[in-house]
């Protein structure tokens, strides 16, 4: 028999496998990948096709061998979007990176990034469909 802690767990679905409401909006629950907190909640964010390029979440074992100013990462192009900050339920934001760009990670366990803002722009604030899980 499973324990409630077991059954939380057998609810969430892994990254990639999320559903739309008919408006094109996230029909689950967004949670962080390490300790399931919400992110966001159902019909909070629509879902967005655009190049964005984010770092790995955890270090590679051949990250040593790039160069001192190049970042190793990835170019993801499926976010959920949202136009406010306060739409998220559990949402820390990095220090501004470069000019403008801020990563946002799970307040909780602070692990990330698992999206990404542009300062310049109040009104876009992006969640990787990749680097999160889905509950019902």
């Amino acid at each position: 028999m499973a324990t409630q802690n077991q059954n939380q767990l057998l609810q969430h679905t892994s990254d990639g496998n999320y559903q739309l409401t008919e408006d094109g909006k996230n029909a689950q629950i967004i949670v962080c990948p390490n300790c399931r907190c919400k992110v966001l909640l159902k019909k909070t964010a629509e879902l967005l096709t655009i190049d964005v390029f984010l770092p790995f979440m955890t270090a590679r074992k051949d990250s040593n061998k790039q160069q001192p100013d190049q970042i190793d990462g990835e170019t993801l192009n499926q976010f959920w979007k949202v136009d406010n900050m306060y739409t998220f339920e559990n949402v820390g934001f990095t220090k501004t990176v470069g000019s403008s760009i801020k990563y946002l990670i799970c307040a909780d366990c602070e692990i990330g990034p698992i999206g990404w803002h542009d300062v310049n722009d109040k009104k876009t604030y992006l969640i990787a469909v990749q680097r999160v899980h889905y509950c019902d």
